[in-house]
């Protein structure tokens, strides 16, 4: 479950990375970097925190050449699929979903304090983004659009409280990353932010 959930955050990290590489017109070797690097990002730093050395997506072929596929077939059509924009900012929504999610529950068959692995699980949903917006030159979209990182947060605390239950891991997994996407699709759509300091010039 959690393998097949972990490719299927890769595909949408590595599009949504590949997209905005394309838009920034960098050239087919920036594309396929942009793309690893918001793909297995948030998945090597999770590895880091917590000790699993060399991390498991430099360790097995398919994650690379999954992410790499991905950045190659947005380079090649993306005038095809730039068209399909709210498709690349919902990849982007599954992406966080599967990855806060399952590397709370990675965290926590790692023997992770729930606490902790709370916190892993959200610094892996918005790590790739991250280091593709540092990449970029931007701000981080998690520090100022929408509501990013706490939805990520909530859907690492809803696999930390179903652990602490004792309710199944994988249903509980796939409901939190489902309300993840859920409610980040809500922010996208309704234009949901959190609060900026006043007299900014920004509300």
């Amino acid at each position: 479950m959690l393998y097949a959930l972990e490719m299927l955050g890769l595909v949408a990290f590595a599009a949504s990375g590949s997209f905005a590489a394309v838009w920034a017109r960098l050239d087919v070797f920036g594309v396929v970097v942009l793309g690893l690097t918001t793909a297995l990002g948030g998945g090597i730093i999770r590895d880091v925190l917590l000790g699993i050395n060399p991390p498991t997506t430099l360790r097995t072929w398919p994650y690379l050449a999954v992410c790499a596929a991905t950045a190659i077939a947005v380079f090649a059509f993306h005038p095809v699929l730039a068209k399909l924009r709210k498709a690349v900012l919902l990849a982007d929504a599954v992406g966080l979903g599967v990855f806060a999610t399952s590397g709370t529950a990675i965290a926590l068959n790692a023997g992770a304090p729930v606490y902790t692995a709370c916190l892993v699980g959200m610094t892996t949903g918005i790590g790739g983004g991250a280091l593709r917006d540092v990449l970029l030159r931007e701000i981080p979209l998690v520090l100022r659009k929408e509501i990013y990182a706490l939805a990520a947060l909530a859907g690492a605390v809803l696999v930390g409280v179903g652990h602490l239950v004792h309710l199944p891991a994988g249903p509980v997994t796939v409901f939190a990353a489902a309300v993840v996407v859920t409610v980040r699709v809500l922010a996208l759509w309704r234009k949901w932010n959190a609060p900026v300091a006043r007299g900014t010039g920004v509300e």
